[in-house]
């Protein structure tokens, strides 16, 4: 079932580093290979669980994604990497409005959790969490890489390779809420929020398989200091040159400099 059509592939550390002329085989082939790993997952247990990033670099692999007929979805739970806080409940920009609309509400999972951002205390919100991570721990991650380098919302000024928690509320610093502009995702600066909840890079690096969909020339550096760059919490994706389950998938953009 699983057909790699990549133009290239080559390692960085463990981190396995897939090329594709554009971002729509890119997705396609990430999908395929998610798909492989949730099947062979459910020949050796009931239920798999996994993460899922919210961000436009991940459309077309979750357009691919849930096109998968042969995943038995009702074994699967669901759960997000971030959200923002104090966001409108109803508001679109929301991570788990995007996840809503592109996946959720596609196919039908056992269980979906959502990060509340709205919650009247947001460290208990983060201890909830982090508490339903550690009943259902994580077999897949399906995320992307930020322009700064951040994975999740591990932005480099809170970066942690160590971080004793599972999930936490962060600043987030001035080139991660550009980003966000740039992707469309706010008209302006003023208008992102400027502190989240995200898990942290430990909890993602606890999934047993890891698959990084990074499309797009904005992430172009990050790319090349993920493969590159020393592996420190100023490079927070580095830390994924260190699992031996992981995945890079880029597009002709987004591996220019490589």
């Amino acid at each position: 079932m699983h057909r790699m059509r990549y133009m290239s592939t080559r390692h960085a550390g463990d981190l396995a580093v897939n090329i594709y002329a554009n971002r729509v085989l890119m997705g396609e082939d990430a999908a395929d290979m998610v798909c492989t790993t949730i099947n062979k997952l459910h020949r050796q247990q009931e239920f798999v669980n996994i993460i899922f990033a919210s961000a436009p670099s991940q459309n077309e692999f979750l357009a691919a994604l849930t096109e998968k007929t042969i995943i038995d979805w009702r074994r699967v739970n669901a759960f997000h990497m971030d959200e923002y806080i104090e966001l409108p409940e109803d508001d679109p920009r929301k991570f788990a409005s995007y996840l809503k609309e592109n996946l959720f509400d596609k196919v039908h999972f056992h269980t979906v959790n959502y990060i509340n951002g709205n919650a009247a205390d947001i460290g208990t919100e983060c201890s909830r969490y982090a508490g339903l991570l550690a009943q259902y721990p994580p077999d897949i991650v399906c995320m992307g890489i930020g322009e700064n380098g951040h994975v999740a919302f591990n932005d480099p000024p809170v970066a942690d390779f160590n971080d004793p928690l599972i999930v936490k509320m962060v600043k987030l610093d001035a080139p991660c809420r550009q980003q966000q502009v740039n992707d469309g995702c706010f008209a302006n600066l003023i208008e992102v929020p400027a502190y989240a909840i995200t898990l942290t890079i430990p909890a993602l690096m606890a999934g047993k398989y890891i698959y990084c969909i990074v499309p797009g020339k904005k992430k172009a550096d990050a790319v090349y200091n993920t493969v590159n760059a020393e592996i420190i919490e100023k490079h927070p994706s580095t830390i994924l040159r260190k699992h031996n389950n992981a995945v890079l998938f880029l597009d002709k953009n987004s591996s220019a400099l490589l």
